[in-house]
């Protein structure tokens, strides 16, 4: 009997204490990325706590402060959406100048079907005073920052208007099964269209303010800055950029000649993906890619392909730029910060032909 070994892709260690690995994007199949190979990203060391008594407890500009079982968030109206999370700091390695910060390349993005419910049904329950404007996210997971000797939660906050965004959802299910611990497990925020920071993993409590949170990951971290030295002009980092990545043929490939169907994904924060363009010539000459949009899917990334029949040998850059219907088109340099969010540059290889 003839053994043959199955060959399959793995995650990209970019750290290991915290972990922070990409998925292998380019290696992936179908629309949903499987938990093991779901990019993770992590600020601390993973939280230990014990789920048997897990609660989220909300309080502040409520009416009624309360605490929500585990059992309870379970037994309440839920929804599946399909979202992408990508990671602010995605493409990271690609700025020019270089800047510090976790080098991602194009794998800190993934996307799947998460199952949880409406935050707003929540507070149904607590009510919202009129002075609320935010609301405060922190979780289980803390340590120290680089830039303090002091022991800090992962907190985030939300405007009350996205906070009440029907498809903002406390999620517990991922694919079909309970979120991986790695991954949040029990109970973790999905913010669809933001960067995945806003989406806060391990849930401790939820707490409404009347002013503006100004906690170091919202303040600090997750700002650009687009000046190298100066704080001026800075902003903060929320709605994800429209974006694509060229899966195949990878970057550097050797290829023979014939037909190729070179293929990718793009996604954006705001509307939905209205054209996705190629370049064989490295941006001289543009042609339209196919993809299929689904508006029951607007918060995931689409697939596009193109066929391309090469018959002359040589080098080729080949490009790609997707445009949403907010009219938001990828540009050809990004707008470069000093802290790596954001990439969102016409995606390019060069491939050679023999």
């Amino acid at each position: 009997m003839k053994f043959i070994p199955v060959v399959r892709p793995y995650l990209t260690t970019r750290s290991i204490l915290p972990e922070n690995q990409e998925t292998p994007i380019s290696f992936t199949e179908g629309e949903l990325i499987s938990d093991l190979l779901f990019y993770r990203r992590n600020h601390f060391a993973y939280p230990n706590f014990i789920s048997n008594f897990y609660s989220i407890p909300i309080s502040g500009a409520v009416g009624l402060p309360k605490s929500f079982t585990l059992q309870e968030i379970l037994t309440l109206p839920a929804k599946t959406i399909k979202v992408v999370l990508e990671c602010a700091g995605n493409k990271r390695a690609f700025f020019d100048p270089k800047v510090f910060g976790e080098q991602w390349e194009k794998g800190a993005i993934s996307q799947g079907y998460w199952k949880g419910v409406p935050l707003r049904s929540l507070f149904q329950h607590t009510g919202l005073r009129e002075s609320a404007t935010e609301v405060v996210f922190e979780g289980y997971d803390f340590g120290k920052r680089k830039d303090s000797n002091s022991i800090h939660n992962f907190v985030r906050s939300l405007p009350i208007g996205k906070a009440l965004h029907p498809d903002t959802i406390i999620a517990y299910e991922y694919n079909g099964k309970p979120i991986p611990f790695k991954h949040g497990y029990p109970f973790r925020l999905i913010v669809p269209e933001w960067y995945a920071m806003a989406s806060v993993k391990w849930i401790k409590q939820l707490i409404v303010i009347k002013n503006k949170f100004t906690g170091p990951f919202q303040s600090v971290d997750y700002v650009y800055y687009p000046d190298k030295e100066k704080d001026d002009g800075k902003f903060p980092v929320t709605t994800m950029n429209v974006n694509s990545t060229i899966q195949k043929p990878l970057d550097m490939e050797i290829l023979d000649t014939g037909s190729y169907e070179v293929k990718g994904i793009a996604w954006t924060g705001k509307g939905m993906i209205a054209k996705v363009e190629i370049s064989m010539d490295g941006g001289e000459n543009w042609n339209t890619c196919d993809f299929r949009a689904n508006s029951s899917d607007k918060y995931g990334w689409v697939s596009w392909n193109y066929h391309w029949s090469i018959h002359q040998k040589g080098e080729y850059t080949i490009m790609v730029r997707a445009t949403d219907s907010e009219n938001r088109m990828q540009p050809e340099t990004p707008l470069w910060n000093r802290k790596g969010y954001g990439y969102n540059a016409m995606d390019r290889i060069k491939v050679k032909v023999e």
